[in-house]
């Protein structure tokens, strides 16, 4: 039992590890491109040439956001998969992507696999909203355990939102909702004992 715990503890760590690397990763490449676009003054260059750089950087990009996608398919059922269990669901929506990825393309295959975990999370949040102890989190406590579905929720809308961008309308559904998940997660995770006290302040007065 010790070692399994450590086992799960350690596969935990790093796919902390990973993700923060990658976001990382990803945010110094959107800050890069954001100054250099604003300081070469891209905007004021012939549509040619802003296309070829917003097509250079899609592709310094992209397999840091294949990396992330991965490891969202990996987080995600991994809160309501046994550890056992884990491997088989990763063997199958990888050979599920692959499918898709091998007759629509590959944005079709990341697609999938984006919308396979945006629904096992959306199920992993009401689990936590119910208070569900079936859920496997590494640490206990109700508003951190929402708070950690609240910001993986958060993480693949972003990424969502990065294929639809285009789509004006549901662009902006994808951000709002993100930007309140990520929040609200945040805010969960970080200040659960505020959130608790101020609940329960809440409870008093009304009582």
């Amino acid at each position: 039992m010790e070692a399994h715990m450590k086992k799960k503890g350690s596969l935990d760590y790093y796919l902390i590890l990973a993700t923060v690397a990658v976001l990382f990763a990803i945010s110094i490449i959107c800050i890069y491109s954001m100054f250099y676009f604003k300081l070469a003054q891209v905007q004021q260059m012939e549509p040619a040439i802003k296309a070829a750089y917003m097509s250079k950087m899609n592709t310094v990009i992209s397999p840091f956001l294949i990396i992330l996608i991965l490891l969202l398919g990996i987080c995600v059922p991994k809160r309501l998969l046994p550890t056992r269990w884990l491997v088989r669901s990763t063997v199958l929506l990888a050979g599920v992507a692959l499918a898709f990825s091998f007759f629509q393309g590959i944005k079709m295959g990341l697609v999938v696999v984006l919308a396979a975990a945006l629904i096992l999370q959306v199920v992993v949040l009401i689990l936590a909203l119910v208070g569900s102890e079936r859920l496997n989190f590494t640490k206990k406590g109700y508003w951190v355990r929402v708070g950690s579905s609240l910001l993986h929720l958060g993480m693949i809308l972003f990424v969502l939102d990065l294929f639809f961008y285009k789509q004006q309308a549901l662009h902006l559904i994808l951000f709002w909702v993100t930007t309140v998940a990520t929040v609200l997660g945040m805010t969960f995770c970080f200040y659960a004992d505020s959130v608790v006290g101020l609940f329960r302040r809440k409870a008093q007065h009304l009582g």
